[in-house]
């Protein structure tokens, strides 16, 4: 479930609708938790069914650690890559804003963890990146894991409307290891290796 101060927007002809925030969400404030109504599909769930479905999935899922489709059922499927993403998925099945996010601002992810098949050529945003890989998420996890870090400093200060779908234990964990200023587990637990 995407942050409720969301709403899908068209951006351009080149990029289609996005998500952009309505008010301002501060860094550390949870911006999409995965929930119940999100479906979880598996490769070959996806194989039987009808190609004009496969492609609907394969356009607006991610593949988790596991191999299976996430595929949001609210606006959260409309997010856009960005290799200067807004937010973050973290090791807990929900993104974090590692920047504050104007009103007018598009949220974004970088698409280079969600396990992508494929290579793709993104738009140039003047990076060192111009592609997104499936490995990404093994040469950047150092870099994602350090702005996670320091957006959940603001974790708990943060107003987070979303709070009550990350599952206790889940909380409780992330509350422990920010108490005792110890490392949050590392973005790289949503690596899918393939076998």
């Amino acid at each position: 479930m995407m942050h409720p101060d969301t709403e899908v927007r068209f951006i351009s002809e080149e990029i289609g609708y996005g998500v952009v925030a309505k008010k301002f969400i501060p860094k550390g404030t949870i911006t999409w938790v995965q929930d119940p109504l999100d479906r979880v599909l598996t490769v070959n769930e996806v194989g039987q069914m009808h190609p004009w479905v496969q492609e609907q999935v394969d356009k607006y899922s991610f593949r988790n650690n596991k191999g299976e489709l996430v595929l949001c059922w609210d606006l959260a499927k409309y997010v856009n890559h960005s290799f200067n993403s807004n937010c973050l998925s973290s090791a807990y099945d929900f993104e974090v804003a590692v920047k504050d996010i104007n009103p007018g601002e598009q949220l974004t992810d970088d698409y280079g963890y969600l396990n992508i098949s494929e290579p793709f050529k993104a738009a140039d945003e003047g990076t060192d990146r111009d592609t997104v890989y499936p490995d990404d998420l093994l040469n950047y996890h150092e870099v994602w894991d350090r702005q996670l870090g320091e957006a959940f400093k603001a974790f708990e200060q943060v107003e987070q409307p979303l709070l009550q779908l990350v599952p206790v234990p889940v909380l409780e964990k992330i509350r422990t290891s920010l108490s005792k200023n110890e490392p949050l587990d590392s973005i790289l637990n949503l690596y899918y290796r393939e076998k």
